[in-house]
């Protein structure tokens, strides 16, 4: 074997043999060269992956796309911080499994960079529609329809592809010279014992992959070697916001720190005794509130209507339209229990208002590493108590989706609330009415309510009806032939981009579709002679305000949906407008639909409403660090009183820390405890 080539003897006299001139022409790289080599490249999957997040944020100012970068390189002189090192350490191990599994460097380099390409790329589009990083939440699309995933690119996609594809080919290309020049042309092992090659090839695979496999299950819990490695390499979590978390920690570390979540932290006092007390507690509150009302909720029809991306354009700071958007659901809402709604989500994150507004639960109390319930908590729950538990058998429980039912785990988490259909665009329940507007790919919203309205009117039984609409769900490309809606920019002189003009003139006019099928339809409820309450609410803003985005001050505008709660005529509370109902977060609707329903509640119920007049809206830290109000600590959740102004916790009074502290116990006991909430009736619908 030669030391300076690392081929072996015979390898090298086949080569003279075969062309007496090629070791002057080409001569095999040295085993230090392509140790350099191997740093270099997986320097360059790094640099890849970071450019991916590397857009300006709210946190970081960036004049180019590899300043992010620099600042990683920079915290190593400046301030002893080797998260970058990290990073291309975990890059390194996938890199040499790549090695090991095809032995050759010229494959593998390859290979790895066009994975890290693609991911950075996605990743771009995620950030700048969602303002979010990839999540291992989004793994599971890879289960699902992937071929669907191309209607959730921006507008001018294309452009950014085929960068991406231009620069891939760059890379091959000067992988293929390299191993033109190369006379061992990659070749990792290949000593003259063919048995020992494989052995230590198996060992160099499994040496790394173990590694990368004990790193991510160790390194979200404190303390561990894991943890303690990355804290000592200049890690800092903040996954209260995934993009400034990338940004400053890099994406791969931030990726796999969320590997496997904590749901939450065992909160202080936790055992049988206190949640048996604290049931108590709840039990007498119920029984207080319960003597002032005389309805039930399971006595009604209830239907949530999550409404896809559903926002008032007008309140969006610097956006003007020549026209109301949404008239007919502001003036619902001004008539009846209604106001704006604390959303988590800023371009996405349907499904974890879903969740809230489905189990009572507030993202807010969860670990910041648990990022998407539906995907991450729900599939592996023992107990998943959901309101529409209180309506008894599952054939009074229905979801309406006019999409795919894979999406976010909805079809396996519904089954497992206890629903008993699932009407979706796929087998076995399929829903109805499938029409669309214009060359919108998305079935449209009035399609859906009539959907809803064969269900309702088929049967005299109250039900539990869950619907999340899909119209305007983006991308908002000109989908609509006679779109009267004009936008202008009404802060700074320049215009709004062409691009930006045309997705909220689009997203204007489906919003307003919206806003009169939305009406029609409470008309048809209306004229059904059987109690009927809906929630209506906004999920979040869709992801097109680039203008208004630039801007800080604008988050928490850019944060706040629509939402209302209606009964109908025969149900006897109709024009009944709830006290504290100008704020809200999703994880109160039930509550506040018993309190305008004059319906009896749960102990668990109780609860919400004691705790929604003490903190009107709550959600997870994302706003706050968006918001950058200086008297927030940061990390802390985002609470807003009745007026909708920012609360500290540590400036709270005894009441309302005690009540949030509940929450975690509650929240706690369902989701990551014990469960003795089970079988102490706290969940369950009062009795008649």
């Amino acid at each position: 074997m030669s030391e300076a080539t690392g081929m072996t003897d015979i390898e090298e006299l086949d080569i003279k043999r075969a062309d007496p001139q090629a070791k002057r022409r080409r001569k095999p790289f040295p085993n230090w060269l392509y140790a350099v080599l191997f740093l270099v490249f997986d320097f360059a999957a790094v640099a890849i992956l970071q450019w991916g997040v590397t857009m300006s944020s709210t946190r970081v100012e960036l004049s180019s796309p590899l300043v992010g970068l620099g600042d990683l390189i920079a915290k190593m002189f400046t301030s002893a911080n080797f998260v970058l090192v990290l990073n291309m350490i975990l890059v390194g191990m996938v890199y040499a499994v790549l090695l090991m599994i095809t032995n050759r460097f010229w494959i593998a380099t390859p290979v790895l960079l066009a994975v890290a390409i693609v991911i950075s790329v996605i990743e771009h589009f995620k950030v700048q529609i969602r303002y979010e990083a990839i999540l291992p939440s989004d793994l599971g699309f890879l289960g699902s329809n992937t071929g669907n995933l191309m209607s959730f690119v921006p507008a001018g996609w294309q452009w950014m592809v085929l960068g991406a594809a231009a620069v891939f080919a760059v890379l091959v290309a000067l992988c293929v010279w390299l191993n033109h020049i190369d006379a061992r042309h990659g070749r990792m092992i290949r000593g003259a014992n063919p048995g020992l090659n494989a052995v230590v090839r198996l060992l160099l695979v499994l040496c790394p992959a173990l590694f990368f496999g004990l790193y991510a299950v160790h390194v979200g819990t404190v303390g561990s070697w894991a943890n303690t490695l990355s804290s000592v390499l200049g890690d800092k979590p903040s996954m209260w916001d995934s993009v400034y978390d990338a940004q400053r920690n890099g994406p791969v570390v931030a990726f796999v720190r969320q590997l496997n979540p904590k749901v939450m932290d065992r909160p202080e006092g936790y055992d049988e005794e206190t949640m048996r007390e604290l049931a108590a507690r709840y039990s007498d509150a119920a029984d207080e509130i319960n003597g002032e009302r005389a309805e039930y909720l399971n006595e009604s029809t209830v239907i949530f209507v999550l409404n896809e991306s559903f926002s008032d354009p007008s309140r969006v700071p610097g956006i003007e339209l020549n026209k109301e958007a949404i008239p007919e659901v502001d003036a619902i809402r001004k008539q009846t229990t209604g106001g704006l709604m604390l959303s988590s989500g800023y371009g996405g994150g349907t499904a974890n208002l879903e969740y809230m507004s489905l189990t009572g639960m507030s993202i807010a109390n969860f670990n910041s590493s648990l990022t998407s319930p539906y995907q991450q908590l729900v599939p592996t729950q023992q107990w998943t108590p959901s309101v529409n538990q209180m309506w008894g058998d599952a054939e009074n429980s229905l979801g309406f989706h006019p999409y795919e039912p894979s999406m976010y785990s909805r079809s396996t988490n519904y089954k497992k609330f206890g629903f008993s259909h699932f009407y979706t665009l796929e087998e076995p329940d399929v829903i109805a009415h499938q029409d669309t507007i214009d060359k919108s790919p998305y079935v449209c919203d009035e399609a859906t309510y009539r959907s809803v309205l064969d269900e309702v009117g088929s049967t005299d039984a109250n039900q539990f009806i869950s619907v999340v609409t899909m119209q305007n769900h983006m991308p908002y490309n000109d989908w609509y032939s006679d779109n009267e809606f004009e936008v202008t920019n009404t802060k700074g002189a320049e215009p709004l981009s062409e691009d930006e003009t045309e997705e909220i003139e689009t997203y204007a006019k489906g919003v307003s579709l919206s806003d009169k099928a939305t009406a029609e339809f409470l008309e048809e409820l209306d004229a059904i002679d059987k109690p009927i309450t809906v929630v209506f609410y906004g999920d979040h803003l869709p992801g097109i305000y680039s203008t208004a985005g630039d801007d800080q001050n604008n988050s928490l505008a850019l944060h706040l949906t629509d939402y209302f709660i209606w009964s109908n005529k025969a149900s006897g509370t109709q024009g009944t407008k709830n006290e504290n109902s100008e704020y809200t977060s999703p994880n109160y609707f039930i509550a506040q639909a018993a309190e305008h329903m004059d319906a009896k509640v749960s102990p668990f119920l109780a609860f919400l409403t004691r705790m929604h007049e003490h903190v009107s809206a709550m959600e997870p830290p994302v706003v706050n660090n968006i918001q950058g109000w200086d008297r927030i600590p940061e990390g802390q959740p985002i609470y807003l009183d009745a007026d909708g102004n920012p609360m500290v916790e540590d400036e709270m009074d005894g009441e309302t820390r005690q009540l949030l502290e509940d929450y975690k116990l509650i929240q706690y006991d369902i989701t990551a405890g014990d469960g003795y909430l089970k079988d102490l009736g706290f969940m369950d619908a009062p009795e008649r």
